[in-house]
C-alpha cells in the first residue's frame, strides 16, 4: 500500500517540495475522489484523496517526484438537468496542473452520452485517450533576471505566433523551429531589436486542445484559444519533447527575452475552456465542479451561457473560478515571470448578471492585487454577447486593444472621406474614448492588423476574404475587412497597383508608429507576409500561417521602412506623448499641436468635411510638450510637420508660416520606394514653400531645435545592447 499523508490544501494543484507531492483539487459537489498515478508502462493506480477542507480534496504523497503523471476521477451526481456532470469513468486534467503531457485521441468515451442516444450515459473510461497531467520542479536558475517594465509610452509590440514565427527560419536549428527556443534565438532576438520591439505579445501558449469538429476536417486549432491547462505551457512548443520540459524550456525563452530588453506578454483565454457546449467532451473543468466552473442557464441547467462563441463562458461569479484566474496569473509572473496579459474576449469577464460591469469582481480582484496590478494588463474589449463591444470602457489600470483605431485608420487610407475626423482622433491617442475616465493615450493599443483578419499585405491586395482552406465553404471570419484591392484582386503584376500596394503599406506602418498610444505590429507585416486572402487562418498549421523569412531580402525596403520609423518614433519624444494634446495656445502663444489645411492655413470646422478632408497637415510642436520627464524636467523635442494625402490625385501643400519653423527636411516619405535615399534629404525648405505631396502618402517634415541641423534616422540601430 502507498504511503499517504493528510497534506494541505493549499496550493492547490501538484506541489513537489523534495519529499513528495501535495496534491490539492477544488470540488464542491464531489463525493469522492481518486488520484490517479500512472506508470511508465501505462498501468494505473487509483488512490482515494484522504482530506477535504472547504470544499478542496487534498493529500500528500511521499516518494512522487517530478515527471510523475497524474489525473483524477469524480465520484459524484450525474443530474445534467441540475448542472452536475459527475462521472468517476472520465479521466480528467487537474485545472492547476503545471505540465501535460501527451495529446488528446478523440474517441466516444470522452463524451458523457452516447452518439447514438444523448439521452444516455457514457460510462467508457477516458483513461487510455486522455493527456496526462505531470509534476514538474519548480526549480530554475533565474539568475539576475527581472522584469524590464518598460513603460507603456515607450512600449513597441510585436504579435506573435511561438510555432510560426520560427518555422521557416533558415538561422534557427530545425530541432528548435516553432518552439519557445526557436523563438529566443539569437538570430530571432536580433531582429526583434533591431524593428525595436520592447515586447512580444505571444498567443496562446496555455495548454490547449484542438476541436473534434476541426480534426475531423483533418485540420487543427493553430491558434490557441482552446485552453485546457492555464497553468501548464503548451507541450507542444518545448523543442525537447521530454516530460516536464516545456516549463524549464519557456522560462530559458523569457530569460533570453529579458536580457535583451524585451518584455513577454501572454494571450490568455480566461473567458471559455475546450470542453465546449453541453455537447462537448468531459476532459476538467465540467466534471470536476460543473456549476462552479461555467455559467448556466438558469431554467435548464444543462445549457450554457455562451458569451464568446465557442460554447461556454467561465463563471466569473464562482470565487473558485475566480480564484483560478488569479492563482493563474500570479504563477505566471511569480514563478514564469512573465510581464503582462493580453485578455481575450475580456468583456465577458467583467458580465455579473447579462451585462458588463465595469465594477465586476473580477476588475475589483485585479485593482487590489499587489502582483498583477504591477504589470501590464491589456484588454480585448469586446465579446459576442449583447452589449460587450465596450472599446473604451476599461477600468484605469487597463489598457486596451484599440478596435476604433484600427477601423478608422483603414477606412481613412481606402478613401472614405467621412473619416478624417475620427482619423485625426486616433491619430492622436483618442481622447475620445480615454480622456474623461481620466486614462491616458497609452491606454490604446494601436492595430492596424493583428492575427484575426487580414495580414498588411491582403489588406492592401484583397476586398474578399478567401478562406476556402478552412472547409467551410468560406463562411467563416469576418465580411467587414475594410480593405481596398487597389484595384485587382490578389497577386497581380500590373507596376502600377503594385506600386500603390507598396505605397499603402508604408501608410498604414507610418500611421502605426506616429500615432501617440502604444503601437503593435503583426509578426511579418515588416517584410509583406501573405496569407493568400484567408483573414481567419486559426486552424492553418502549415505555410498559410507560418511566417516566411525569405521575405526579409526580397522586401528589404520595407524592413528598413520599420526599422526607420521605429527609430524615429524612439528618439522622440513627441511621438511618445504620456498626456493628450490640448490644442490650447500657451501663455508665449505656442500650441502642442496644430491642424492645418494643405494651403497651411489653421482648419475651421467646416475644413473637416469639405473637399480637403482626405488630406491634412499635422504640427507637432516640440517646444509645447506638456508632461515632465522622469524627474522632473521639461521635455524639449524637435517639431514635426505630417503632410498627410489620402486622396487619389498629387496635391500641393504649402508649408505654414515660419512661427512653426524656419527651416524644414523631409525624413521620410512614404511614395519613396527606398527610404534610405530620398532625392530632397538633404534640401532644407523655408516656410510658405510649396511642396508636392504624391497621392495616397504621408510626408514627414522635421525641423531641428538647431536650424539646419541634419537628424541621422537612417543608420540602423539596436535599441539595447545585447549582454
Amino acid at each position: 500500500m502507498r504511503e499517504v499523508w493528510p497534506g494541505e490544501p493549499y496550493p492547490l494543484g501538484g506541489t513537489w517540495d523534495g519529499v513528495g507531492t501535495n496534491f490539492s483539487v477544488f470540488s464542491e459537489v464531489a463525493e469522492r475522489v481518486e488520484l490517479c498515478l500512472f506508470g511508465d508502462d501505462g498501468s494505473e493506480e487509483r488512490i482515494d484523496m484522504p482530506e477535504v477542507d472547504g470544499f478542496v480534496w487534498h493529500g500528500f504523497f511521499p516518494g512522487v517526484i517530478p515527471g510523475q503523471r497524474y489525473g483524477y476521477r469524480f465520484h459524484g451526481p450525474y443530474d445534467p438537468s441540475q448542472g452536475h456532470r459527475s462521472n468517476p469513468s472520465k479521466l480528467l486534467l487537474d485545472p492547476y496542473a503545471k505540465a501535460i503531457e501527451g495529446d488528446l485521441e478523440w474517441n466516444e468515451a470522452l463524451f458523457s452520452y452516447q452518439f447514438t442516444d444523448p439521452s444516455s450515459r457514457n460510462n467508457d473510461d477516458t483513461a487510455p485517450y486522455m493527456p496526462k497531467n505531470v509534476v514538474v520542479n519548480p526549480f530554475f536558475e533565474w539568475g539576475n533576471d527581472r522584469l524590464p517594465r518598460t513603460p507603456y509610452h515607450q512600449t513597441v509590440i510585436y504579435e506573435a505566433h511561438v510555432r510560426g514565427l520560427t518555422m521557416r527560419h533558415p538561422a534557427v536549428p530545425e530541432e528548435q523551429r516553432g518552439t519557445y527556443a526557436g523563438l529566443s534565438h539569437p538570430a530571432v532576438i536580433d531582429h526583434l531589436l533591431s524593428l525595436g520591439v520592447t515586447a512580444v505579445e505571444l498567443m496562446p501558449v496555455h495548454q490547449f486542445v484542438p476541436e473534434h469538429a476541426m480534426v475531423a476536417r483533418g485540420l487543427t486549432n493553430y491558434w490557441g484559444y482552446n485552453t485546457i491547462a492555464y497553468l501548464a505551457p503548451h507541450a507542444a512548443y518545448s523543442s525537447s519533447g521530454q516530460r516536464g520540459e516545456q516549463v524549464l524550456e519557456f522560462k530559458a525563452m523569457v530569460r533570453a527575452l529579458h536580457e535583451a530588453g524585451i518584455e513577454v506578454i501572454l494571450d490568455v483565454v480566461y473567458n471559455h475552456t475546450a470542453e465546449g457546449d453541453h455537447m462537448g467532451p468531459t476532459l476538467a473543468f465540467r466534471g470536476i465542479d460543473n456549476a462552479a466552473y461555467y455559467r448556466l442557464h438558469d431554467g435548464d441547467r444543462r445549457y450554457y451561457l455562451d458569451y464568446t462563441g465557442c460554447g461556454n463562458s467561465l463563471n466569473v461569479r464562482s470565487p473558485h473560478a475566480l480564484q483560478l484566474i488569479m492563482d493563474s496569473l500570479r504563477y505566471w509572473v511569480l514563478e514564469m515571470h512573465v510581464d503582462g496579459f493580453r485578455f481575450d474576449l475580456a468583456a465577458a469577464l467583467a458580465r455579473e448578471l447579462h451585462d458588463v460591469d465595469r465594477l465586476s469582481a473580477f476588475f475589483d480582484l485585479i485593482q487590489q492585487d499587489p502582483v498583477i496590478s504591477q504589470v501590464k494588463l491589456i484588454a480585448e474589449p469586446w465579446d459576442v454577447g449583447p452589449g460587450g463591444y465596450q472599446v473604451g470602457n476599461f477600468p484605469p489600470l487597463w489598457t486596451e486593444w484599440n478596435g476604433k483605431y484600427r477601423d478608422s485608420v483603414r477606412d481613412f487610407w481606402r478613401g472614405n472621406g467621412s473619416a478624417l475626423p475620427e482619423f485625426a482622433s486616433r491619430l492622436t491617442g483618442s481622447a475620445d474614448l480615454y480622456a474623461l475616465s481620466g486614462r491616458r493615450p497609452v491606454a490604446s493599443i494601436n492595430f492596424v492588423t493583428c492575427h484575426d483578419g487580414f495580414t498588411l499585405n491582403d489588406l492592401v491586395s484583397y476586398d474578399r476574404k478567401h478562406n476556402e482552406a478552412n472547409g467551410e465553404n468560406n463562411r467563416d471570419g469576418t465580411d467587414d475587412n475594410r480593405s481596398w484591392n487597389c484595384g485587382a484582386e490578389g497577386p497581380v503584376e500590373d507596376p502600377e497597383i503594385v506600386r500603390l500596394r507598396r505605397r499603402q503599406r508604408r501608410n498604414f506602418l507610418a500611421t502605426l508608429f506616429l500615432s501617440q498610444g502604444v503601437p503593435m505590429l503583426l509578426a511579418g507585416d515588416e517584410f509583406g507576409r501573405t496569407q493568400k486572402g484567408n483573414n481567419n487562418a486559426y486552424c492553418q498549421d502549415n505555410e498559410i500561417s507560418w511566417i516566411d523569412w525569405s521575405l526579409a531580402k526580397t522586401e528589404e525596403d520595407l524592413l528598413d521602412f520599420v526599422r526607420i520609423l521605429s527609430k524615429l518614433r524612439r528618439r522622440h519624444p513627441v511621438f511618445q506623448r504620456r498626456r493628450f494634446f490640448h490644442g490650447r495656445k500657451a501663455e508665449d502663444g505656442t500650441r502642442d499641436i496644430v491642424w492645418l489645411t494643405p494651403a497651411g492655413e489653421e482648419m475651421s470646422a467646416s475644413d473637416w468635411h469639405t473637399g480637403y478632408a482626405k488630406s491634412l497637415v499635422v504640427f507637432l510642436n516640440g517646444d509645447a510638450i506638456t508632461e515632465p520627464g522622469p524627474r522632473g524636467e521639461q521635455i524639449v523635442d524637435d517639431s514635426f510637420l505630417l503632410l498627410i494625402n489620402a486622396h487619389h490625385e498629387d496635391m500641393t501643400f504649402t508649408l505654414p508660416e515660419a512661427r512653426y519653423g524656419k527651416k524644414w527636411q523631409i525624413v521620410l516619405d512614404t511614395a519613396n520606394e527606398t527610404p534610405r535615399d530620398h532625392p530632397l534629404a538633404d534640401v532644407f525648405w523655408q516656410p510658405e514653400t510649396a511642396v508636392e505631396v504624391t497621392s495616397r502618402s504621408i510626408q514627414i517634415l522635421h525641423c531641428s531645435r538647431i536650424h539646419g541641423a541634419s537628424p541621422d534616422f537612417g543608420s540602423r540601430l539596436r535599441t539595447r545592447p545585447r549582454r
